[in-house]
């Protein structure tokens, strides 16, 4: 074994747990081509019904733009106010740091169930305020989503700005540059990458969400895990199968290019 390659054992080792971990995920292949109306291998039968099902059936079509629309604008807002919470915290140092993060960071730590019914209540209170903004409206679940995932930003933008070196913060405060300038011009472009991947992880974080999205919503909000769930729970469809296999697939599609597109720039760069 050199100092750059792994050995036969660690191989093989890694390779048997990925099988193990991919398995149940496997599973869902053969599953996904069932004629039955119901969940069930194919007993020697193959059909893509269900997958027809994914295109004629307006509530998929519906609920996976819904979940699109929600998770971006839940990544947005919730990118946008990491990163002004961060920030702040890193040019300013206010006191009680500490403090003031852990309290941002509780979402994190309260059981879901609590954060679920809490928000349950604001929405709706809001609902009697505004139609758009409140109980089972697709603007409600992605405010609930913005509470649950910024704490998760606000994590991965403070990693980002400790690796920032902050001589060259302070050489520009030294040259009068403002604080927006400071913050637009030097600190923000050398957390780039951070911030992409606190967008990228909020929008799937929103897009896998179920748990406080089955409290806010009832008829109206409907987005793809809930319907999925509803699925699982009611109908046992065995169509959830095939979007099973259409994320999946997506999802190695995704993952293939993001380590070719690494490996490219890791060849730019020697």
């Amino acid at each position: 074994m050199t100092a750059h390659r792994p050995g036969l054992i660690a191989l093989t080792a890694a390779v048997l747990v990925a099988v193990f971990l991919l398995m149940p995920l496997l599973a869902v292949v053969p599953v996904s081509f069932t004629p039955a109306r119901y969940l069930s291998m194919p007993n020697g039968h193959y059909s893509l019904v269900h997958y027809q099902q994914l295109f004629t059936n307006p509530d998929w079509g519906n609920s996976i733009l819904l979940s699109i629309r929600i998770g971006v604008v839940s990544s947005v807002i919730a990118t946008t106010l990491a990163t002004l919470f961060a920030l702040g915290i890193w040019m300013f140092r206010p006191r009680f740091t500490a403090a003031i993060v852990g309290f941002v960071l509780l979402p994190m730590i309260v059981p879901p169930v609590v954060s679920a019914m809490t928000l349950y209540f604001l929405l709706t209170a809001l609902s009697q305020v505004s139609n758009l903004v409140g109980y089972d409206t697709w603007l409600g679940v992605a405010l609930a989503h913005v509470v649950m995932i910024v704490p998760f930003c606000v994590v991965l933008i403070l990693v980002a700005l400790s690796q920032v070196d902050r001589r060259i913060d302070l050489a520009a405060r030294g040259m009068g540059a403002t604080v927006w300038q400071r913050a637009t011009k030097i600190v923000l472009p050398n957390i780039k990458f951070g911030l992409l991947t606190a967008a990228m992880l909020s929008f799937v974080l929103s897009w896998e969400e179920i748990g406080v999205t089955l409290f806010i919503t009832s008829v109206n909000a409907i987005t793809l895990p809930r319907l999925m769930w509803s699925g699982v729970r009611d109908n046992i469809d065995p169509a959830i199968a095939s979007i099973s296999v259409v994320l999946i697939t997506l999802t190695t599609l995704i993952l293939i290019i993001r380590m070719i597109y690494s490996s490219v720039r890791a060849r730019q760069g020697h």
